[in-house]
């Protein structure tokens, strides 16, 4: 079957690759920059905003030992998919929410993992989903620098801005 790749944007990149560098069945990760027009982009121009890239990690995982629907799971409890340009104090556009789906299975399985999370952060009257859902061959990823890369575990006391809903995902919905 062989390593399947999915691509994640949750705001800063740093946090969200040390969560999905330390699930079970992700083989590598990787952050860089995805979902914008200019080629090669640099940190310093991706804050710009001028980009229309965002901070994204790249995840390649092992589907017989972890599901999409399971990284999926990891991705909206990670975040608050329903902020706009933003997670907590960190604003602009390259902090959005948005997967890059690889496959159209992929692209269905985050429309129904959509639904599900939508209807629960229904019941807790907390906002609607703003994720952007785009075709990863139509955004070319461009990997960030070496710096960026691990940079928690590098600097274990490093920025990790996430805030999340706190809102679960049911697990009950989530495929091994």
């Amino acid at each position: 079957m062989g390593a399947h790749t999915a691509y994640f944007a949750t705001g800063c990149f740093w946090g969200a690759e040390r969560r999905f560098w330390k699930l079970d069945g992700v083989i590598h990760t990787s952050v860089g920059y995805m979902g914008g027009s200019i080629e090669n982009p640099s940190y310093e121009l991706v804050c710009t905003g001028k980009t229309g890239h965002t901070e994204a990690v790249k995840v390649d995982f092992d589907p017989t030992k972890i599901s999409y629907s399971r990284l999926l799971k990891e991705f909206w409890e990670m975040h608050d998919p329903t902020s706009f340009d933003r997670q907590g104090n960190d604003i602009g556009s390259q902090y959005r929410s948005a997967i890059f789906t690889s496959s159209n299975e992929q692209q269905d399985i985050v429309q129904k993992s959509m639904a599900i999370y939508q209807t629960e952060l229904d019941a807790k009257s907390i906002g609607k989903i703003v994720t952007q859902v785009l075709p990863a061959s139509e955004h070319k990823y461009f990997e960030a620098e070496e710096y960026h890369q691990r940079y928690l575990e590098k600097n274990p006391n490093g920025y990790d801005c996430h805030s999340s809903t706190g809102v679960n995902f049911p697990d009950a919905m989530v495929s091994a």
